[in-house]
């Protein structure tokens, strides 16, 4: 697999991503939510400070340091993974290795580009305002990521305290709210250990 077919692909997953997050963006109110399939699958527009599916990183004083961070890390993250890739392609690796890995970096920068840009470009969202091109409601790498894949899978009443992150506010097990990114960067860390793992060995 050659750099032109990387390219290509790296494109092609980002701006599904950057479409997807912009269309709910520019056309949901904060909160809100379409039914796919009853009782299975929502789009829930939701943005979060943090890591992936809504997690989020302590700060402390005013100032959001654990978001400065992450972003930094993601970044750092994605300049270590071109360089792994360029070394792959050089040793001829398998073409499945380095999909996995050109969708884990395609899912950084997908949330990468909401940290550093959304800011800067779209008024906030609020339950009572939906968001739009031309304002900015955060300085540059500050912005919040959209997310807004839901599927509230049953309900589990009686889950232990210490699995308590496996289900959200209303005892929905896997209640976590995500985006396309998240989703890339998930399939490919999946994929690769349980196809890929003699490579890696």
């Amino acid at each position: 697999m050659n750099w032109k077919k990387i390219s290509i692909l790296l494109l092609v997953l980002i701006v599904a991503d950057q479409v997807l997050k912009i269309w709910v963006k520019t056309s949901f109110h904060l909160g809100e939510a379409i039914v796919v399939f009853p009782d299975w699958f929502q789009l829930r527009f939701v943005e979060n400070n943090g890591a992936a599916f809504g997690m989020q990183i302590a700060n402390s004083g005013g100032f959001d340091w654990g978001k400065l961070a992450l972003s930094i890390f993601r970044v750092g993250l994605v300049g270590m993974m071109f360089w792994y890739i360029n070394y792959l392609i050089k040793q001829k690796a398998p073409k499945g290795v380095i999909i996995g890995l050109v969708l884990i970096i395609a899912g950084a920068i997908g949330n990468i580009i909401d940290s550093a840009f959304y800011g800067l470009l779209f008024s906030a969202s609020t339950p009572s305002t939906i968001a739009h091109f031309g304002g900015s409601y955060a300085p540059f790498m500050m912005g919040r990521v959209v997310d807004m894949f839901y599927f509230p899978l049953f309900q589990w009443n009686n889950c232990p305290s210490w699995l308590s992150f496996l289900v959200d506010s209303q005892n929905y097990f896997f209640g976590a709210i995500f985006n396309l990114a998240d989703a890339y960067i998930s399939v490919a860390v999946v994929y690769l250990i349980a196809f890929q793992y003699k490579f890696f060995k």
